[in-house]
């Protein structure tokens, strides 16, 4: 400051509102060779989608075997899906894995198809290994209540010695089966409130 001169005041710059955007968008999920991450662009603070799409339909009729995709099934109420091993009156009637863990085990060299990780519904959109135990989805008629979220694998699958890893263990998640319907690829599946 030169002497006698009066000190200047700050420069007082209004505030311009930032406008938060409250939803997601999804960016085309052909463009190849980018890793979800940099597929997906969510803009808000929201933790996840309640609404998804059923990507495949799987089942096999042998325990610790790669499931088929069919395309549609029938899923019966306190046993699961018709035709699938897993079926039955326990605790883990159908089987559920996020399409976005699938694409994201791809990026890093994997090749897998619909079912290899032993997993009957494949779900985009929603997050399902986030979703707490007890949570309920539904697809049509069908609801499914969440009971466990990953699982312990006791022998080490195909594609664990392949790759030296296996997502289902951590992010699988089971249900048991409350009503009963029909499931195709393409439906909607929703987070119950």
């Amino acid at each position: 400051m030169v002497d006698g001169a009066k000190p200047s005041r700050p420069l007082a710059l209004p505030e311009i509102p930032i406008p938060q955007p409250a939803t997601a968008f999804h960016i085309p999920s052909n463009m190849l060779g980018l890793p979800t991450l940099f597929r997906t662009a969510i803009i808000s603070d929201e933790k996840g989608s309640d609404m998804g799409t059923i990507k495949a339909v799987c089942v096999s009729d042998a325990k610790g075997v790669q499931k088929e995709e069919v395309g549609s099934a029938v899923i019966e109420p306190d046993f699961g899906i018709v035709g699938d091993a897993h079926a039955g009156k326990w605790h883990r009637q159908v089987s559920l894995l996020s399409y976005e863990s699938i694409e994201d085990f791809k990026a890093r060299g994997a090749e897998v198809v619909d079912g290899s990780f032993g997993e009957n519904l494949i779900v985009e959109g929603i997050d399902v290994k986030a979703l707490p135990v007890g949570t309920q989805l539904a697809s049509g008629d069908i609801r499914m209540e969440i009971t466990q979220i990953g699982k312990q694998c006791h022998s080490h699958c195909a594609i664990y010695h392949r790759m030296g890893d296996c997502i289902m263990p951590r992010e699988g998640v089971f249900a048991k089966v409350l009503t009963g319907g029909t499931v195709a690829k393409g439906d909607t599946i929703e987070v119950c409130e």
